[in-house]
């Protein structure tokens, strides 16, 4: 069937970023049409329990039906999973609440890049303005009245008072408010929790809008590819047939919105030709030079009675600290879970396992790649993690588990439990990381923006894709560089940004 709609604009993918675009749209007076091609609960009774409970990653698991399971491959020829969120609110639906701006170094780095209109200065009014921060929103640079939720744990179990314990014994500082753009240093973790209940993007953006004249929501909707008719988006093509409308905004995220482009005939000409794909517009940046999060976790053993076990969270406090010659500060990320993944992915007690302390690093050298497998737009592209590629990486990747094998041998938590072995040597403990490295799943930049003259940017500061009017990359796809803290919080930002540069302001 084919459906002329009138739309003013329509959305495809209902994940983090575009749930906000959407709703700010709407609030304008745009009638938007979201399409996402996983599963829509409109009312709060419908969300299905493990989709709710923040103190779990049940609807990450591999065959969860939120869940797009998608395939990456590391350095090694290894694949792991990436989960991707396939439900109305995307990825802030199935992901652990953590909620850390993007700092004032990581937008310097983007207007640097040509992009002035993604300065801090440019992108602070909006960090205000979509959190109700529950513990600091009376304080400057804080909102007290935005959609998202906003808090820090309170108290927590003997395991997260070691870490915190450790980090003082180690001399590192206290960051007492991860979102204040300040020193990098242990501190409380923000998150997009209340009362244990994970809010995603649609709970925050679509929920309150729900039955508003210019809103509608479909899910179990997959797009296709987009429809362009001389040289301008007209709308998309579904599973179920076409959808028109006067402006298109990919929202699928990082992986999704390249695959539509490459599918639609946006991408590196020869990559397309090869698959049979008729080349619109020859776009070589679309799925290069992307940047992910490389990640390895070390063990800890904690003494029985210690670690905590299931409760409203299995993570309080992170630790970001800066490498020697890293360009920008805080470009090392500790994380201590304080249960075990086993108990974390499935809700059930898993007695006696270590707990996991992840390492990543926040900033690389190396970049990451997205590929079509073929021109099938239900098969799923494969993503390419050069992780560890450059040198320069490798050794502030050392450099950071050297931190958190530091911090687990601190006397505080030692009282606590044992850390695991790890080699003394540089070329021994590079062995190690290479065989347990894995991927954070932030992937960022497979479309990312900049200014006329940059043959790799594929969208240009107000996210237009180049070649085609109408069409518009609204998610992380578009950062030129993956932010130095887990992006939910920048794909929330890049949400409400366009929103404003589609306004004109």
């Amino acid at each position: 069937m084919a459906e002329q709609g009138g739309w003013d604009v329509v959305v495809v993918g209902a994940g983090t970023a575009g749930c906000a675009l959407a709703a700010r749209l709407v609030d304008a007076g745009r009638r938007v049409l979201v399409l996402e091609a996983g599963a829509d609960h409109p009312r709060a009774s419908d969300v299905p329990e493990e989709l709710r409970d923040a103190g779990t990653l049940r609807a990450a698991v591999p065959g969860h039906p939120a869940n797009w399971d998608l395939p990456g491959l590391l350095p090694d020829g290894r694949t792991v999973r990436v989960p991707r969120g396939r439900v109305v609110g995307g990825s802030s639906a199935i992901n652990a609440g953590y909620f850390i701006r993007p700092t004032p170094h990581d937008a310097a780095g983007w207007a640097a890049e040509g992009n002035d209109l993604w300065a801090w200065d440019r992108l602070l009014p909006a960090l205000v303005r979509l959190e109700s921060d529950l513990d600091l929103g009376s304080r400057p640079g804080h909102g007290a009245d935005g959609p998202v939720p906003v808090a820090r744990p309170r108290g927590g179990p003997p395991l997260a008072d070691a870490f915190a314990r450790a980090a003082v014994e180690l001399g590192l500082p206290a960051e007492p408010d991860k979102n204040a753009g300040g020193e990098p240093g242990y501190g409380p973790l923000p998150r997009n929790v209340r009362n244990g209940v994970r809010i995603s993007a649609a709970d925050a953006y679509l929920a309150p809008r729900r039955g508003h004249p210019g809103l509608t929501v479909r899910g179990d909707v997959q797009v296709l590819r987009v429809l362009v008719e001389r040289g301008r988006a007209v709308g998309v093509r579904t599973a179920d047939g076409d959808v028109r409308a006067a402006e298109v905004v990919l929202s699928a995220g990082a992986v999704g919105s390249a695959h539509l482009l490459l599918l639609s005939g946006v991408g590196p000409a020869g990559q397309l030709r090869a698959a049979g794909i008729e080349v619109l517009v020859d776009a070589p940046g679309v799925g290069t030079g992307a940047t992910d999060h490389p990640l390895v976790y070390l063990p800890f053993s904690p003494r029985e009675g210690v670690a905590a076990g299931l409760g409203e969270s299995p993570l309080h406090g992170v630790l970001h600290a800066t490498s020697d010659g890293a360009a920008v500060p805080g470009d090392l990320e500790v994380l201590p879970w304080l249960a075990p993944f086993a108990e974390v992915m499935t809700g059930r007690a898993a007695p006696g396992r270590p707990i996991e302390v992840g390492v990543g690093l926040q900033r690389t050298e190396g970049r990451s790649r997205l590929a079509l497998v073929d021109a099938s737009p239900f098969t799923p592209p494969l993503v390419e993690y050069r992780h560890l590629a450059e040198a320069a990486d490798v050794a502030r990747m050392r450099a950071g588990v050297r931190l958190a094998a530091e911090l687990m041998s601190t006397r505080a938590l030692r009282e606590v439990g044992e850390p695991g072995n790890l080699p003394r040597d540089d070329a021994g403990l590079d062995r190690w990381i290479r065989e347990r490295l894995t991927t954070a799943v932030h992937l960022s930049g497979t479309a990312r923006m900049g200014p006329d003259g940059d043959a790799g940017a594929v969208v240009d500061q107000e996210l237009r894709v180049r070649g085609v009017e109408a069409l518009r990359v609204v998610d992380t796809a578009v950062l030129p560089r993956v932010p130095s803290r887990g992006p939910a919080a920048a794909a929330v930002l890049v949400g409400e940004r366009a929103a404003e540069l589609m306004a004109g302001g």
